[in-house]
């Protein structure tokens, strides 16, 4: 008898030391929801969200600051929905102001004690309110908790940030049933925007007002629930909704949506530095934020003319391209492939039935920008995804007809973007290559004499957020040409140094963001794998602000903190575009030039990675692995030794082993395979 226990208490313990620890498990325990969320450093809240969808539900702090919240005020306002995360102008979403109170009318509410993680937000009031909420999908509770005695609440329906309210239209069933719909100013106020919504009222007497609904509570109760629902589609949608999850409540609906980010987290597997694994987390966590789904199960979904469509497949809507369209969208290709397809037929989608530069009257959720939409869909063809071009020619035809060629960068852009048309419409091919490689003109007027004294002002001869310094880089589609124009490798690799020594780098903001891959086009290509480590995990030095200044002195600190006074000052996170940046380099993966399935490979800041599930499962191991060991040594590919620097898109997707040996000094391996854009093989691969 004593055997058999003494084998059971073995096969009790063996079965409990297989099991994956609790970090192992629970990706969502490392996700620190809180960083950014200081002033600006980044603009984040660390609001209840669920992955790619628009309900959000976040504090209102007071003083009031653009980005809704601060992490260490101590006075909340309310709470608000639909905050699009860590984008610029002056802050975006914040839609109907729910406000507990007691007594007879609101008050401020005085914060003693908040958590938060993916899909939940608690706070402890010191006036004896516990106020919790959860997010899944488009679904979400309120949970207060009061003492006895009088109380309410009350719900602003025509509250946005920084004046973007336009108009609330709702009626109140029987049933306690809030039915109603909103619109709103996009980011920048530049469109509208239309979110139905459906609220189940928790039980009290109802006083209403054209946009004010009070709810008195009754004086014993002492938890309330209030359930909301969204939907980018009609008031019915939002309803359904909201009936589906009748069952649910705070802790199930946390559980859910707690399980679902889990799940969406696991698509990229690392090991190493418990902190730095923190850091990825909570870092990976906003690029998932959107864009969000606004299609229905039916696949019902409006389009940017305000209609009713049907697809397939999901939609998405609540683009930042001009912002991510180098960082989070690669990011998303390799890491949810299935995804990224609805993902760009939903961009494909804009030229269908209407696209705008910042967003136009009939938007189906909050967006900011889509400049160089046509360049994220030629990427997502070459990448193998099924982008409908032919059913949008006309449409990327006729969007040509409003680039901007009257700035310097924004000549640049459209350049850009012109090369990208030449492959997207191969019988106007010609035109668009000769239409792009005019750049060659511009940049010898602008941006080649760099001796000037406006060279490192910013927006300079009325440029975007950046200098002449900062911009001259930006012609990814052609480093060949580049190079030439600036006087050959050996100038190229000298201004380089310059550039990068003295500190005329923007981490700021994304008008530079991709100038540390040309040094793998220099005389140093292995200073580019040591850059980026620094950028990712040493301290900057950074004179360049999002107020469009120069500082007469610099912030110097490590960019990617995990705490609120995250990232450099003034830098906005911009829907995951600066967080994409850390989790590419992290990786040790870097798209050069977005329209060429091409990744250039840098030491990954883990010695274990895997990027993806199942089959398609990518493994990335570092042998030799050390903060001082950035420098590559040698690559193999599924145990073949590829002497290059770069890997094709093709290879990743379709799943495999990488192993990449690194050190402490430079070495020259892959030197002299380096893959570099080049204009002049634009029509040569267009004749292939």
């Amino acid at each position: 008898m004593l055997q058999n226990l003494n084998l059971f208490a073995l096969a009790i313990a063996l079965f409990i030391g297989s099991l994956p620890t609790r970090a192992q498990q629970r990706l969502t325990d490392q996700v620190n929801v809180f960083l950014g969320t200081s002033g600006d450093h980044g603009q984040l809240s660390p609001g209840a969200s669920s992955a790619f969808h628009q309900m959000n539900i976040a504090p209102q702090t007071s003083p009031h600051l653009h980005a809704g919240y601060e992490h260490y005020a101590k006075k909340i306002l309310g709470f608000t929905h639909n905050r699009f995360e860590g984008v610029g102008c002056m802050g975006s979403g914040g839609l109907l102001l729910v406000q507990p109170y007691l007594g007879d009318s609101v008050h401020v509410w005085n914060k003693a004690q908040e958590q938060a993680g993916p899909g939940f937000y608690e706070v402890h009031m010191k006036e004896d309110l516990e106020a919790r909420f959860a997010v899944h999908e488009n679904v979400g509770v309120h949970q207060y908790s009061f003492k006895k005695g009088k109380k309410g609440i009350k719900l602003v329906l025509n509250h946005a940030f920084n004046g973007a309210f336009v108009s609330n239209t709702y009626s109140i069933q029987q049933d306690g049933l809030l039915l109603g719909q909103i619109k709103a100013k996009t980011t920048c106020h530049v469109g509208t925007y239309t979110i139905y919504y459906a609220i189940a009222l928790p039980e009290g007497t109802v006083r209403r007002s054209e946009q004010l609904v009070d709810v008195v509570l009754p004086m014993e109760l002492e938890e309330v629930n209030l359930k909301i629902a969204f939907s980018a589609v009609d008031e019915a949608s939002a309803l359904q909704a909201l009936q589906k999850n009748q069952g649910e409540d705070y802790q199930s609906l946390k559980n859910r949506s707690q399980q679902h980010w889990e799940e969406q987290l696991s698509h990229i597997v690392v090991k190493g530095d418990a902190e730095r694994q923190k850091l990825f987390y909570s870092l990976f966590y906003r690029t998932l934020q959107s864009p969000y789904q606004t299609s229905e199960e039916n696949g019902a979904f409006r389009g940017t003319d305000g209609n009713l469509h049907r697809a397939k497949g999901k939609r998405y809507h609540g683009w930042a391209i001009w912002d991510n369209y180098k960082t989070q969208l690669p990011l998303l290709a390799l890491a949810f492939p299935k995804r990224y397809q609805d993902i760009s037929s939903s961009i494909a989608d804009l030229y269908r039935y209407g696209k705008y530069d910042f967003a136009g009257p009939h938007e189906p959720a909050n967006s900011v920008r889509t400049e160089h939409a046509a360049v994220v869909l030629l990427d997502a063809k070459k990448k193998g995804f099924d982008v409908d071009v032919r059913g949008i020619t006309d449409s990327l035809i006729k969007d040509t007809t409003r680039f901007d060629f009257s700035k310097p960068d924004k000549y640049l852009e459209a350049a850009y973007d012109m090369w990208a048309m030449a492959q997207l419409v191969p019988r106007d091919a010609q035109r668009y290559v000769d239409r792009s490689k005019t750049y060659a003109s511009i940049w010898n007027k602008e941006f080649k004499d760099i001796s000037k004294r406006d060279v490192d002002r910013m927006s300079a001869r009325n440029m975007y957020q950046g200098t002449i310094r900062q911009y001259r880089w930006n012609v990814p589609y052609d480093v060949a040409g580049l190079t030439q124009l600036i006087g050959g490798k050996a100038i190229l690799t000298k201004q380089l140094d310059d550039f990068f020594d003295n500190h005329y780098f923007n981490r700021a903001n994304e008008p530079d963001i991709q100038s540390p891959t040309l040094y793998y086009a220099s005389d140093k290509p292995w200073r580019y794998q040591s850059l980026v480590q620094e950028l990712a995990l040493d301290t900057v030095v950074q004179y360049y602000f999002n107020d469009n200044s120069r500082g007469i002195d610099p912030h110097i600190d490590r960019i990617y903190k995990n705490e609120p006074k995250a990232f450099v000052r003034t830098m906005d996170d911009d829907a995951g575009a600066m967080s994409g940046w850390f989790v590419m380099t992290a990786l040790g993966l870097h798209q050069p030039l977005v329209g060429e399935p091409i990744y250039y490979v840098n030491v990954p800041l883990f010695p274990a990675v895997t990027l993806g599930k199942g089959r398609s499962a990518f493994t990335i191991e570092v042998i030799n692995f050390g903060d001082k060991n950035r420098y590559i040594q040698r690559i193999r590919l599924n145990g073949k030794d590829i002497n290059r620097l770069w890997l094709r898109h093709d290879e990743i997707a379709k799943g495999g082993r990488l192993e990449i040996e690194a050190g402490a000094d430079p070495s020259t391996y892959g030197a002299d395979t380096l893959w570099i854009s080049d204009l002049s093989n634009v029509n040569s691969r267009q004749r292939q």
